[in-house]
């Protein structure tokens, strides 16, 4: 198992091709990928259920299993485990996947009963770079989550800590946003996908500034998917209730959420700033 530590964020439609040309990228060498996933579960949601997601993903003519577990993920920034493999093909490796301890844990009927969900197909464009000590894979994804009769686009950047500290994850994020109107996006496409079979997004509560913060992105995540303008208010009163516990970036992203275009380059670093210090 390995751990994956990275900052998800959303961009907005102009996003992609600024971030492109940003002084920092625009004279490294970029690697492009096509990448087609199926997403696999129980009918009845067990991977979900138990946070995890499964995929097999063909790149280059290579098919890769992958399971993810969830972590932590708040603001953005995920801590999640990870298990990765090489396939012979478009079939799930259920021999590998029964000796891995979560899956163990949920027992020999979960795994007889996985079946493909939800795929998604997009591009990555992937730049290397050194960031205030650390190496960071900085991937561009433009594409669509898809299941039938229904898709919703991907337009996100990641940023994967590959050597160093997270923090240079964050001073990475807030140059970018100086220029390019982004926000910190807590949803993963397996969640998206989910909640795109499902017809519905479930978001969880909490009481702690973190979770209040979670369940901010989130419903900024489901609206993105939906265009259901009750997820802005959601976020904007998830803000709110941050901003009367002391927190004033949340009491000026509130603000601008009341504004039809409200993901600006001051919302995206506010929204970090806020991110980062509420960060578990």
């Amino acid at each position: 198992m390995s751990q994956e530590i990275e900052l998800k964020l959303a961009l907005g439609n102009e996003g992609a091709e600024s971030l492109c040309c940003h002084s920092r990228l625009s004279t490294l060498q970029a690697e492009t990928q096509r990448l087609a996933n199926t997403y696999f579960d129980t009918p009845q949601g067990d991977l979900e259920a138990a946070r995890m997601a499964l995929r097999l993903r063909c790149r280059n003519d290579r098919w890769i299993q992958t399971l993810k577990t969830s972590g932590k993920a708040s603001g953005g920034m995920s801590h999640r485990g990870e298990w990765e493999w090489t396939v012979a093909g478009p079939e799930l490796d259920r021999e590998g996947l029964a000796a891995l301890p979560p899956l163990a844990e949920l027992g020999a009927s979960v795994l007889d009963r996985l079946t493909p969900r939800f795929t998604t197909d997009f591009q990555r464009r992937l730049w290397l770079l050194d960031h205030a000590g650390a190496t960071i894979e900085v991937a561009l994804d433009q594409g669509e989550i898809r299941t039938a009769g229904h898709a919703v686009p991907i337009r996100e950047l990641e940023l994967e800590l590959k050597r160093g500290n997270p923090d240079a994850l964050w001073e990475l994020a807030v140059g970018l946003a100086e220029t390019i109107p982004l926000r910190p996006a807590d949803a993963s496409k397996a969640a998206r996908g989910s909640a795109l079979l499902a017809g519905h997004w479930t978001l969880p509560e909490g009481d702690t500034a973190s979770e209040r913060l979670h369940h901010a992105i989130l419903a900024l995540d489901a609206l993105g998917d939906t265009g259901n303008d009750t997820w802005r208010m959601t976020a904007r009163d998830a803000f709110r209730q941050l901003a009367e516990n002391g927190e004033t970036e949340a009491g000026a992203l509130a603000a601008m959420l009341d504004e039809p275009d409200w993901l600006s380059i001051d919302f995206g670093r506010q929204a970090l700033r806020l991110a980062h210090r509420l960060a578990p």
